[in-house]
């Protein structure tokens, strides 16, 4: 008997020192990805849960479909895909990417597993489905120009580890996120030394509608029917403004506790920027004896 396990808005199967995680959503029977996710997220989502409870390495082989600098920040997991100098026949860690959307990882390569199957999985509009897919394809091509603020490769990856780690700054008795170089008196601050944790409380949150949505996100909008924000508080301290999972059902509430996870947030100069999203801590676990081949 073994877990099917809901992980960060995906589904889960453990069996030994491997895992298998797939998205919850179906279409025509098969896994797809939902409106903000992709083989980097899930990755991403699949090696933390492996660090959860208690897995360490530092070094995994990927799919080139997997973004490596995002899982090298958002993990401190290396790979070869991303670093050249390491030793390639010394990284023992694989994600092994199915055809449809599902990975396992794993110490050993092989082409065969056994899990059980994931409990959890709901069916997506095809008409809905088809419409995602198709304004991605239009905001990651290169002819598209976004109206709104422009964000370098550079800048995006300055930012990234306070994006996608939740690094803070801690000093004097104050906790600052996201980190900066000089404080309201213009003396120099600490670099990151610290994290805040990664569930905080909801205080206020709106919806904005498909037409007032910023133009980041202007072909996935109307599509999604706006875009829902909340504005969240660490315990640490800090508050923080976030958007929401477009492949969760959530209504928020003030007090609600989230947590995050990485997620697709928009695309600039052909290029997915990721990000930190809000989701509702409402993580379970059952068991499932039904095994999956």
């Amino acid at each position: 008997m073994s877990e099917s396990i809901q992980w960060k808005g995906y589904l889960l199967s453990v069996s030994n020192d491997s895992l298998y995680i797939q998205s919850p959503f179906l279409s025509n029977d098969a896994p797809v990805y939902g409106p903000d996710s992709d083989a980097t997220t899930m990755g991403v989502a699949g090696i933390q849960y492996l660090q959860s409870i208690g897995a360490t390495f530092s070094s995994i082989h990927l799919p080139e479909s997997v973004d490596a600098f995002v899982v090298y920040v958002a993990t401190g997991v290396d790979s070869p895909l991303r670093n050249e100098h390491l030793d390639f026949d010394a990284v023992q860690w694989h994600v092994i990417e199915g055809e449809q959307a599902g990975m396992v990882i794993s110490q050993s390569d092989s082409e065969h597993f056994e899990f059980t199957e994931p409990l959890g999985v709901s069916s997506l509009d095809d008409s809905f489905l088809s419409e995602m897919e198709a304004a991605w394809d239009a905001e990651c091509s290169h002819l598209h120009v976004s109206q709104g603020a422009y964000v370098s490769q550079s800048q995006y990856s300055e930012g990234s580890s306070a994006r996608l780690t939740l690094a803070a700054q801690a000093f004097g008795g104050t906790t600052v996120w996201p980190p900066r170089q000089l404080d309201a008196s213009g003396a120099r601050l600490p670099s990151p030394n610290g994290q805040l944790d990664a569930k905080a409380t909801v205080e206020s949150w709106t919806k904005l509608s498909a037409a007032g949505a910023p133009s980041e996100f202007s072909l996935r909008a109307p599509i999604l029917g706006g875009i829902q924000t909340l504005l969240v508080r660490f315990k640490e301290g800090p508050r923080g403004v976030f958007l929401v999972c477009d492949d969760v059902e959530y209504a928020p509430a003030i007090g609600d506790s989230v947590q995050f996870a990485v997620r697709r947030i928009y695309a600039q100069e052909g290029l997915i920027r990721y990000g930190l999203k809000a989701l509702p801590l409402t993580e379970t676990s059952v068991q499932n004896e039904t095994p999956k081949a």
